[in-house]
């Protein structure tokens, strides 16, 4: 039966298709594409291009999934309720609240970043303060209204998508040779520094964790979709669009960095968005990236703020959240759970202020390091399950299905585990797993007891109370 909520619990359906769409293309761009991506080229060579590509494609059939299920019903929660509608409460609960928690950790750390990044721009103004006005400014962009932090993250998304789009086009003009004073390398740095695979093959999988989590981030259209005003339409536009996002913002941008400069050169390891920018020689490339990379964090901030703030409403809403997480404002917005969701960050003002940053964030980086495997799990487990539950004609009748069901399904699930494996004889990635699990292991204990203590005795044993007040 429907879900019957009060008016002081309902979110406004006020995010515009061409809003939901853009909010979609910049989540794939995150400040891990400017920054992150040097490391693992100096790692792995130019065959880090087949990574992006291979990683890729497994993102596109996890969101492909997603896709599925939230067009199907398009929900806030989205993973979250759905997880607890086919698998149980437990689950929902479960991967709700570590993706809460890895949001409102990178909410925390992102106001840092974006701090020092700010502080090399205008370097009188300390990093607290930057760190205390991005909050505030954008916390109170989260309180207005939806539309606010929709519009916000429309400009953002078409700020990144302008500057790579640029980059890839100077960057291909630059390989034609058609740039003036400037020699094309052509295949030189491909195949002349080692070949695509200089170090072997080892260094490309543990090259393959990094780009991985690179891409979390996909999923966020489809937790705004729940307060658009025509969600389906929205999400499947914005979904199906996720493979040229992938190939053009990433593989592309990639494969013209490793094209125009050797791999193995300092400046690649530091920033290669910006070592491209100087070698091409165009002016101020440093500050240019700077703030490109800004708008990157901003627009991350931004979102981490909205999608565990909605989250978190979520969950309140199901009963496996505090219930006044769930109460909204005359705008639409639930308040308390964005207060909640931002409380991070100002915290994380506090500790920059009087504290190292590294001695703040260690423990919590690496404790949500590893809960995008987890969500995809979750995603890929739902969708299987979710799909065998339905009758023929439910499944016929999907606006969005995933393609090769059942096969491509079990691909990605072993896939996702494989990489885990990877993480765990990884030893840069093996602490961000162990401490993952645990606070994996205490979110499942909390959704099992959680489950266990509202189930209805009698009937069916599926059906939880909060199930039953809310029928």
């Amino acid at each position: 039966m429907p879900t019957s909520i009060s008016s002081s619990e309902t979110l406004e359906h006020s995010i515009n298709t061409r809003q939901l769409t853009m909010i979609g293309i910049g989540g794939v761009i995150g400040a891990g594409l400017f920054v992150g991506s040097g490391k693992a080229i100096s790692s792995a060579g130019p065959g880090i291009v087949l990574v992006y590509l291979f990683t890729g494609l497994l993102i596109i059939l996890v969101m492909r999934m997603l896709a599925e299920l939230a067009t199907a019903s398009p929900e806030t929660g989205s993973f979250s309720t759905y997880a607890s509608r086919e698998l149980g409460s437990w689950a929902g609960l479960s991967v709700g609240w570590l993706y809460a928690y890895h949001w409102c950790v990178t909410v925390a750390f992102e106001a840092v970043a974006g701090a020092a990044i700010a502080n090399q721009l205008i370097p009188a103004v300390p990093t607290w303060l930057y760190a205390l006005i991005f909050m505030t400014a954008l916390t109170g962009v989260n309180l207005a209204a939806v539309t606010s932090f929709a519009r916000f993250e429309f400009w953002f998304a078409m700020i990144k998508v302008t500057a790579i789009v640029l980059f890839i086009g100077v960057g291909v003009a630059a390989i034609l040779g058609v740039l003036p004073h400037f020699d094309s390398p052509g295949t030189s740095n491909l195949l002349g520094h080692g070949g695509l695979f200089p170090n072997g093959l080892t260094p490309l999988l543990i090259a393959t964790l990094t780009v991985f989590f690179s891409y979390f981030g996909t999923e966020l259209v489809t937790i705004a979709a729940g307060e658009a005003k025509d969600p389906v339409r929205a999400v499947r536009k914005s979904m199906r669009s996720v493979a040229w996002r992938i190939l053009i913002f990433y593989v592309g941008s990639i494969l013209v960095v490793v094209t125009l400069l050797p791999w193995d050169t300092a400046e690649v390891t530091k920033s290669p968005y910006t070592a491209v920018l100087n070698l091409l020689g165009l002016p101020g490339a440093h500050t240019i990236m700077n703030l490109v990379v800004l708008t990157a964090v901003l627009s991350c901030l931004n979102s981490g703020i909205y999608s565990s703030s909605r989250m978190l409403f979520s969950l309140a809403s199901r009963g496996e959240g505090p219930r006044v997480l769930a109460r909204t404002g005359k705008s639409g917005v639930p308040v308390k759970a964005v207060l909640a969701a931002s409380s991070a960050g100002f915290l994380a003002v506090v500790a920059n202020y009087f504290l190292p940053t590294g001695a703040v964030f260690t423990f919590l980086l690496s404790s949500s390091g590893a809960v995008a495997v987890v969500v995809y799990l979750c995603i890929c487990g739902t969708q299987i399950v979710g799909r065998r539950k339905k009758a023929a004609e439910e499944n016929a009748a999907l606006p969005v299905k995933m393609w090769g069901f059942p096969y491509l399904s079990y691909v990605v699930g072993v896939v996702l585990v494989a990489i885990v494996a990877g993480m765990a004889f990884t030893p840069a990635t093996r602490t961000p797993l162990v401490l993952t699990a645990i606070v994996t292991a205490l979110a499942v204990a909390a959704g099992l007891i959680h489950q266990r203590r509202t189930t209805v005795p009698a009937g069916n044993s599926n059906t939880t109370l909060a199930e039953t007040r809310r029928q």
